[in-house]
């Protein structure tokens, strides 16, 4: 299993539309809004082995409402 965090960049006033969306994907375990360059968090569980980027590109940057994203692997969960 593999673990991402993607940071998503909405298009104005479509937040609310993207976190309806992207909760209802089977890899994803948690939407959270944030604040700074991005509007959320979306944390990802993906097969191992799966690619990454195609995921991202094909899933994530694929939800309306979606206007740029971040990716960043994680390689360890502590606690």
């Amino acid at each position: 299993m593999q673990t991402i965090f993607v940071m998503v960049k909405c298009e104005l006033g479509r937040a609310y539309q993207v976190v309806d969306e992207a909760v209802e994907l089977e890899q994803v375990s948690e939407v959270h809004s944030i604040s700074g360059q991005y509007d959320l968090m979306v944390k990802c569980f993906l097969e191992s082995g799966c690619d990454i980027g195609q995921f991202v590109v094909d899933t994530i940057q694929k939800l309306p409402g979606v206007k740029d994203t971040f990716t960043l692997i994680a390689f360890k969960a502590f606690g």
